[in-house]
This record gives structure tokens, C-alpha cells and sequence, in this order.
């Protein structure tokens, strides 16, 4: 599992990739981090591997704008493709094909080999996330969700190369969540594969979900332009630095440079939740990482805003499905 990347003298190098555990018993998760220094990229990669589920992450600094790839006797996966943080393009020569992607995109992506060139922004952090399901075992998961998915597994049984979709979409608060999840998963053993196994699948879902709501809208998006949505984006990237001290939504508007109208409509449009449900979503993430760390619960609510302990815990109990005091005895 792995891809090999050619330098300026055209020396081939494999990155990535777990070399197979001789003389004992296999962990049920394997795992490595590994940092990689060429002259043309530096790269710090984390990769697990769970039965039928290859997982890569890692932060890029690329200081080529072109740097050759080719794949290395990588079995037949299928890729969960999110781009955190940069873009980019992967222009594949042997089906003629180029991937583009940004920050905060995804895709589902089956592409049997790859042999070709990636351009990048040199310089420019690169951070990414993938899932490989082993092409078998997408293949059963993925049974009766969909004609969106249907479509996309034709080929991926033809063994031909294809995206699920044309355009990437936006990454979703949940799907960022569940990916910091995975991230930090701090488990072992059984209950790590069970976990990560459980977050594997519900992140393609997630993927599957939006794709078929994707291809079933007729709404025309009220954002008009490049600008109007770096704006938005802008304004989540706000609220997220000011969950202590949010503005309104008029100043949010005149913070982001856009009318209130397009930022309600164009917000919920980009991320599926409201402005005030995406902060609510982002307070209470922090709360529970407080009360993990052990801060009471009364202080957490005060932090957090809440008029009182009980407002604080009926919406943490919505959104975790556990109350705040069982997550402090865990």
C-alpha cells in the first residue's frame, strides 16, 4: 500500500505503506507515523490498518509546484478522499484523467493505479485524509444505498478508473468531526478496531448521503460567485476563533463582507446547518472536551453561555446522546 515518488535526479522512492509483522501475531490495528525530508516535499504520515480498511493522514509542505507519483503494487482499494487544509491537482496519465481538489472537498474516488504528476501551490500546507476500503468489501457495504453509488460501483466492478462525482463537495461539520475522531482515537485493541471500523463506515456514509442530495437538488444556490463563498467560509472560520464572544448575525454579515441574507441562505447551503447551530455544534464540542479533561459542569455551562446547567445539559444530551455527568464518570 503505497505510492513511490520520482526526485529532480529521478530516483524512485516508496512512501507510505506497512510492511507486513514477521515471527508474531499480528495487531488487530496496526499503526506507523513516519516523517519523510526531500528536497522536493517534506511529510509527516499517520497510517493504520484494520482488516479490509487502509487509513492514511498527514500534513505536506510542497516546495516543487510538480512532483511525480506512481503506485506500488497497491491492492484494489477504493479511496475516501478529503482534502483539510490546500489543493491541488493529481493528473493520472494512464487513464488521462485529473483530480482536482481544495480545502475542505471530498470524494469517492477508484482509480486500480495511478502513474502521473501532482501540482501544487509550492509552500503551501497540505493536509489530507483518506479511507481505502479494500474493493470487495465496498462493494458489500454499499449493496442497495443508492443509484448514485450504484453507478459508481458499475465501474468499479468493470475495474474502470472513476469519481463518484465530477464537481467535489464541501465537507460537512459532521464529517470534519468524525474524522477528528478517528484522528484521536485513543482505544486499543478490540474496542480501537471496533471504533475505527464504526467510523470508517459511518464516514462513507456521511460521503454517500450528500452525494444523493447533491444529485437530487433543483434549488439554485444564492451564492453568485468565488467571493461570496470565501466569504461564507470566512465567517464560519470567525465564528470558530469567537465561540466565547459571538457577534450577531448583522455583524457577522459586515465582519464577512456579504448581506445577512446570503450568509443565513449561503451558510446553511455550504454546510448544511445554520450559523447558530454551527456555533452550538462547535461550543459543545469544546465542552466535552472539557469535561474529559475534568472541568465541573457548572463551570462549562457558565463558560459555555447557557443560562443554566440544566439548558446546558438537555443540549449536550442532543447532541452526544449522553448527559454531560456520565461523560465526567467515564
Amino acid at each position: 500500500m503505497g505510492m513511490a515518488l520520482c526526485d529532480a535526479q529521478g530516483k524512485w522512492t516508496e512512501i507510505g505503506g506497512i510492511a507486513a509483522h514477521s515471527g508474531h501475531e499480528l495487531p488487530l490495528v496496526i499503526e506507523r507515523k513516519e516523517r519523510y525530508s526531500f528536497p522536493s516535499f517534506d511529510a509527516e504520515l499517520v497510517q493504520l490498518v484494520l482488516p479490509n480498511i487502509f487509513i492514511v493522514f498527514g500534513d505536506m509542505r510542497i516546495k516543487d509546484h510538480r512532483l511525480r507519483f506512481r503506485s506500488t503494487d497497491e491492492p484494489d482499494f477504493v479511496e475516501l478522499h478529503f482534502s483539510l487544509a490546500g489543493g491541488g491537482s493529481m493528473e493520472n496519465h494512464i487513464n488521462g484523467h485529473t483530480h482536482h481538489f481544495k480545502a475542505l472537498q471530498h470524494n469517492l474516488i477508484y482509480s486500480p493505479e495511478f502513474d502521473g504528476i501532482g501540482h501544487y501551490n509550492p509552500n503551501e500546507p497540505y493536509q489530507f485524509f483518506e479511507i481505502h476500503f479494500k474493493k470487495s468489501y465496498f462493494l458489500d457495504l454499499v449493496k442497495n444505498t443508492g443509484d448514485v453509488l450504484a453507478e459508481f460501483c458499475e465501474n468499479i466492478q468493470k475495474h474502470h478508473f472513476s469519481d463518484l462525482s465530477e464537481s467535489n463537495l464541501r465537507m460537512t461539520f459532521a464529517m470534519q468531526q468524525c474524522i477528528r475522531e478517528i484522528m484521536n482515537c485513543n482505544f486499543s485493541g478490540g474496542l480501537k478496531l471496533m471504533f475505527l471500523q464504526a467510523k470508517c463506515v459511518e464516514l462513507l456514509s456521511l460521503q454517500a448521503q450528500a452525494f444523493e442530495q447533491f444529485s437530487k437538488k433543483t434549488i439554485k444556490s444564492v451564492l453568485r460567485s468565488a467571493y461570496e463563498i470565501d466569504c461564507i467560509h470566512h465567517a464560519r472560520e470567525y465564528l470558530a476563533k469567537n465561540i466565547h464572544t459571538p457577534p450577531s448575525l448583522a455583524e457577522l454579515a459586515k465582519i464577512a463582507g456579504i448581506n445577512e441574507f446570503k450568509l443565513k441562505n449561503g451558510f446553511k447551503e455550504l454546510f448544511d446547518t445554520t450559523v447558530f447551530g454551527y456555533l452550538s455544534d462547535i461550543k459543545l464540542m469544546e465542552a466535552r472536551e472539557q469535561l474529559l479533561s475534568g472541568t465541573a459542569i457548572k463551570v462549562i455551562s457558565e463558560n459555555m453561555g447557557y443560562s443554566s446547567v440544566q439548558h446546558f445539559s438537555t443540549a449536550f444530551n442532543k447532541k452526544f446522546g449522553i448527559s454531560p455527568g456520565k461523560v465526567k464518570m467515564n
